[in-house]
């Protein structure tokens, strides 16, 4: 197991001076039912695979929308399911209930809870990155941030408020789409690889980081403060 080197934290400024890197395998969309069966046959042989999904974005209080798109990727190809054209078939729910296969995702809970509005099933074999990364000294909880804790580059967030319900997607928010859910693999396995810290340590890590962001938040209202008076 390689020695854990990991930051704890890492600053917005550096991480946009990093080299952006995207999702280099194949990416498969699938729209029609008759597509269906082969993704799955592929990958319901996995071992373990990142998971993320899609919503059309809401620019008004109180408006939600139904989760558009599921990503589903390994290390070589992502699959692409848009739920608009084929609804969340009996076959993608079963994925998500078999506990032999690892599914990794981050806010996993989230998009869970999104999928199962679309159909009923009890999620099985699936693994939050945020709630794993304290145990390596990773404070940040953010995708992006913590991808480039661990590889020290840059995945792009830009497609990120894009119209996810769009009948065809874009070249760009495919290779976003992929991106983001193979992104959790990497992370995944690369702590998998690495030793975690003793539990002692990651939890005093962890309260001394909460006592320096009060510490932060009331010197940035006392600045507010100032400002304030002096206006």
């Amino acid at each position: 197991m390689k020695t854990n080197k990991f930051r704890h934290r890492i600053e917005k400024e550096e991480v946009n001076r990093m080299q952006v890197v995207a999702f280099p395998g194949e990416v498969i969309v699938v729209r029609t039912l008759s597509a269906l069966p082969a993704a799955m046959e592929y990958l319901n042989m996995q071992r373990v695979v990142g998971v993320d999904t899609e919503t059309r974005p809401s620019f008004q209080h109180g408006q939600h929308y139904p989760t558009a798109l599921v990503q589903i990727a390994t290390e070589q190809r992502c699959y692409l399911f848009q739920l608009k054209h084929i609804g969340f078939p009996q076959e993608l729910a079963d994925f998500f209930a078999n506990a032999e296969i690892c599914k990794v995702g981050l806010a996993f809970r989230d998009d869970l809870r999104g999928l199962q509005h679309l159909r009923d099933f009890e999620p099985a074999g699936c693994v939050d990155i945020q709630q794993i990364v304290l145990q390596y000294g990773i404070l940040d909880l953010g995708l992006q941030k913590i991808f480039a804790i661990v590889f020290g580059k840059k995945i792009s967030k830009s497609q990120q408020l894009t119209n996810w319900e769009n009948a065809v997607l874009t070249d760009e928010q495919a290779r976003y789409a992929s991106t983001d859910a193979w992104a959790t693999l990497l992370i995944y396995n690369e702590l998998q690889r690495t030793k975690p810290l003793p539990k002692r340590v990651y939890m005093r890590l962890k309260e001394e980081d909460h006592l320096l962001q009060l510490k932060k938040q009331e010197e940035s209202m006392k600045l507010k403060a100032g400002s304030s008076s002096e206006v």
